[in-house]
């Protein structure tokens, strides 16, 4: 999630057709009437839309009392949608772009009277360089002129010129991000004709994305007959700003990626994290923040959550809503999931003025808008964009680097800097092909975990088409509890009508 046109965001999958068995114990709320408490230990987008769609599903059903409590280990929501201030101004630090066929957040932003913000004039400029140390190996014209077109000309220019350089690879790769795009759209049909799912493979397979998992994002292009010249110029620069990793990454990830890459490009005004904040609010949840878990216990019929402040708290079910690889939260038992690393991006906001010597360029005007960076080790830098323009020598940019940046490479980049703001954040899994998957149940009990999709791809819809999945498959296996000790209804059906 991020920053420039080139940006980010899109929904992407999961895994086949499991429809959940009728199985699980749950004894909160059906042996002594007492409502069950879930508890969902993290604030992001997955962790309350989890909440959100409990509340929404779970009318007509045990669950509709539920109490729901979640852990929040920071002073604010939104796990990794996060804001920054750089004089005066706020940006997106963490999850920054929406993609326009991203269905479940578009629906809270509207929901809930959000304003949707859209790319300033310098955000979609089409001036994009694609530097590889020494020189700029492709370079486009910028528009944004005051005459719309002019605008239309300029556009022109630059499909010519990049289909001169590229040819009808560029159309292949249309046509692969559209399939890709076409088979995650089945995650928003009906509730009738969608499984309930139990494991991420299961979910992809159903959509037809699993096999894009297994192979490379370079395999699968090469597959779809697509230019190693494209491949490793222009793909290369849109997964290193997406991803901040290369075009080995797996292939779903990278499809995600480039379909971010497009237009209609959209985020919240405000931030995104907002969004999190208003389901919360709205799901009537009791929200710990500041309070980190540092276990979680079954035992027999409950689980028990034990925090840094000294607190214990008893949950029927609980909802691991984080990544689980950079947080030190003991299992008793313990659970067993494939080892992951977190990809680390670090983020620099600059207001001041960039350096087009750095460049080889005399003037600033010669440099893009955004700069990114074929994969070379020895280019200390991701991508570069223009966020703002306050006037010909006052900017603030975004700078995207796998290493946080010096003081030393920031003054050789600029010319002059007033403010410099720095952020390190574990942005996304490391994807790697074939990919392994952690299970959605960690335990034969109610021990869930939404960000087991992460392996597939990572965005803000990702992760809410992930809780999505995980609040229905609380409820059918509640359900199915609750069936066994009353009435004989189908788990699937059951559901299905209370919908």
């Amino acid at each position: 999630m991020k920053n420039s046109p080139i940006a980010i965001s899109l929904l992407f999958a999961l895994l086949s057709p499991v429809l959940l068995p009728c199985s699980g114990d749950f004894t909160g709320g059906v042996e002594d009437d007492s409502p069950p408490t879930v508890c969902i230990v993290g604030s992001g987008i997955g962790g309350s839309s989890v909440a959100h769609f409990l509340r929404n599903y779970s009318v007509s059903t045990g669950l509709n009392r539920a109490k729901i409590l979640m852990f929040e280990r920071h002073e604010i929501v939104g796990g990794r949608m996060r804001t920054v201030t750089v004089a005066g101004d706020t940006f997106e630090a963490g999850g920054s772009i929406l993609h326009p066929k991203n269905y479940h957040v578009k629906d809270f932003v509207e929901r809930f009277n959000l304003t949707v913000r859209l790319p300033t004039p310098i955000e979609e400029s089409s001036a994009i360089g694609i530097w590889d140390g020494k020189r700029f190996v492709v370079k486009t014209f910028g528009s944004g002129t005051k005459f719309p077109f002019l605008d239309t000309i300029v556009s022109w220019v630059n499909d010519l010129y990049l289909f001169l350089r590229y040819g009808f690879s560029l159309l292949r790769m249309s046509s692969f991000i559209e399939n890709t795009v076409d088979n995650f759209l089945k995650y928003y049909e009906s509730l009738e004709s969608r499984p309930i799912f139990d494991n991420v493979e299961g979910m992809l397979k159903w959509s037809g994305l699993y096999n894009l998992t297994k192979l490379t994002l370079q395999d699968k292009l090469s597959e779809a007959q697509l230019s190693p010249l494209l491949v490793n110029e222009l793909v290369t620069v849109i997964t290193r700003i997406n991803y901040g990793q290369s075009v080995l990454i797996s292939g779903l990830a990278g499809a995600v990626s480039l379909a971010g890459s497009g237009g209609g490009l959209w985020s919240v005004e405000g931030g995104n994290w907002q969004m999190a904040a208003k389901l919360i609010n709205h799901s009537d949840v009791m929200l710990h923040l500041n309070e980190k878990i540092e276990s979680i216990s079954h035992l027999g019929n409950y689980y028990e959550l034990n925090s840094t402040k000294g607190n214990s708290y008893k949950c029927d079910v609980t909802v691991v809503a984080t990544p689980l690889d950079e947080v030190d939260i003991q299992f008793s038992p313990a659970i067993s999931i494939p080892k992951r690393e977190l990809q680390h991006t670090h983020t620099t906001f600059v207001r001041g003025l960039l350096n087009p010597g750095y460049f080889g360029m005399k003037s600033l005007s010669d440099v893009p808008a955004l700069v990114g960076t074929l994969e070379d080790p020895l280019i200390p830098f991701s991508c570069i964009s223009i966020l703002r323009k306050y006037s010909k020598t006052d900017m603030a940019y975004k700078i995207f680097t796998r290493q946080p940046a010096s003081d030393s490479l920031l003054d050789e980049l600029f010319s002059r800097r007033t403010e410099t703001v720095r952020i390190d954040w574990g942005a996304y899994p490391k994807y790697h092909a074939p990919e392994v998957f952690a299970p959605f149940i960690l335990d034969d009990h109610h021990l869930y975990y939404v960000n087991a999709f992460e392996n597939a791809a990572s965005t803000m819809e990702t992760s809410a088409v992930a809780g999505e999945n995980i609040a229905r498959l609380i409820i059918s296996r509640f359900m199915t509890k609750e069936s066994s000790s009353s009435s004989k209804r189908s788990c699937s059906s059951g559901l299905h009508s209370d919908l």
